[in-house]
């Protein structure tokens, strides 16, 4: 088997007009970048909306159930995602990329936009919960399936010499949409007041998913399928059972996309969901300087992530990856530790940090994930690995670290947390192989 550097400059040589028109292009970047916002637009707003939640569906007579209730149904759909992401990803590799992530993104509105509309533990009782676990589950289901689509997509669509830019512009939609779901929030607990909060604010950011969705999918219908699946398929090579392949000829594959997604989960959401909470509920900033420091940190990782996706392209992927890494085991305490300071100017400057380094990783990570799979298996491939990761270590992500604190009783132990995770990455980015095309010679 050739290399991945071979494989994709024949896959493509077909179709090089299609690659090469702009505007093609354009709109799978766009099509791929607005599926991921609308994802993580509801990560966001399920997560600054924890509280609101649990009173709204559980029994109130206990608020602390309540908030771990709610935190649970939340942690549920990273349970399901690997299994989304096995059966999406299948899906993707034997029907194309196109149509699969147009029912993704069907699904995930769609169910978003359910919770809007369910009714309370007030009016249903024990239903209301098992309402919400089950569309959250479905949520989960459709986000497994989401990102290794729209990053194979833009893989698959973008000219090899700059691959780590064009797909970098996928994880900038995470952020981007993490951000505007927390604006939205944000304004809306502004404006409202409690009871307005508590008797239907809560309800818009998810109504919101309606039209952000039918945007999207408007967008995506527009798309055409990438010029190396098309290849595949006119040569009758599409695999018959690409999940079966996967296992057997790419397992090695599978095992490096998920230590990539260790460190680059677990950081993210360190760094996006639990720092701001931490700064106000630990640390005892205002709930102002907690949210000017989420605004900036997650504005300046996602400029970050293009500028970082497109040096990867020259200098290579490991070369940032393994950067990251050695930042994370390097920076990581100490910036904890300046957090812990009390001076709020200099905690919002640590959380930047932070966030930079991430940036660093997260740049060209979903390239790099990318470049180790065939056209055959790309999709499902990069599914199984990330979203076993994620489920493990995104969505536990925060409660792990809380758990450190209690259980050491140190306000830096945070740090120790992603200093082993960066760690532990770094002995998969030294042992696997660079695939950026300029530095293998493939582009």
């Amino acid at each position: 088997m050739g290399s991945v550097a071979d494989h994709v400059t024949k896959s493509t040589t077909n179709a090089k007009s299609v690659v090469d028109d702009p505007r093609v292009l354009r709109r799978a970047v766009l099509g791929a970048t607005l599926g991921q916002l609308v994802e993580w637009f509801e990560i966001a707003v399920y997560g600054f909306l924890a509280v609101t939640i649990g009173d709204q569906f559980f029994d109130t007579d206990d608020s602390s159930a309540a908030l771990l209730g709610s935190f649970a149904v939340f942690a549920a759909a990273f349970v399901i995602r690997p299994l989304g992401g096995v059966f999406f990803g299948n899906m993707g590799d034997r029907m194309g990329r196109k149509r699969t992530l147009a029912i993704v993104l069907i699904l995930a509105s769609g169910a978003t936009f359910g919770i809007g509309l369910l009714p309370t533990y007030a009016s249903i009782g024990v239903f209301a919960p098992a309402l919400l676990v089950l569309l959250r589950l479905l949520q989960g289901f459709s986000a497994g399936g989401e990102v290794g689509g729209a990053s194979a997509f833009v893989a698959e669509h973008a000219p090899p010499g700059r691959r780590g830019f064009y797909v970098s512009w996928v994880q900038f939609g995470s952020v981007a949409g993490f951000l505007v779901g927390s604006l939205v929030v944000l304004v809306l607990t502004l404006v409202l007041t409690g009871d307005q909060m508590d008797s239907w604010g809560w309800r818009v950011p998810f109504l919101m998913a309606a039209p952000m969705g039918l945007i999207g999918l408007y967008v995506r219908n527009r798309l055409e399928e990438t010029p190396e699946f098309t290849e595949l398929r006119q040569q009758g090579e599409v695999a018959r059972r690409p999940l079966v392949e996967t296992l057997t000829d790419h397992w090695r594959s599978v095992v490096v996309v998920a230590g990539f997604a260790l460190y680059h989960n677990a950081t993210l959401y360190v760094v996006l969901t639990f720092v701001p909470s931490y700064l106000e509920s630990t640390l005892d900033y205002s709930a102002v300087t907690s949210s000017v420091s989420s605004a900036i940190t997650m504005t300046a990782v996602a400029m970050s992530v293009p500028c970082f996706g497109a040096l990867s392209d020259s200098l290579g992927r490991r070369r940032l990856l393994g950067s990251s890494c050695v930042l994370a085991i390097a920076f990581a305490y100490p910036l904890f530790w300046l957090m812990g300071q009390g001076t709020p100017a200099l905690a919002v400057l640590a959380h930047v940090a932070l966030g930079v380094i991430l940036g660093v990783f997260i740049g060209p990570a979903l390239a790099a994930m990318n470049e180790l799979f065939t056209t055959r298996v790309r999709y499902g491939g990069f599914s199984l690995g990330y979203n076993v990761s994620a489920s493990a270590f995104g969505g536990t992500a925060p409660f792990l670290v809380t758990m450190l604190i209690t259980q050491t009783g140190s306000d830096t132990s945070p740090a120790l947390y992603v200093m082993a995770t960066a760690a532990a990455t770094l002995g998969v980015v030294v042992a696997a192989r660079e695939t950026a095309p300029r530095i293998t010679g493939g582009g």
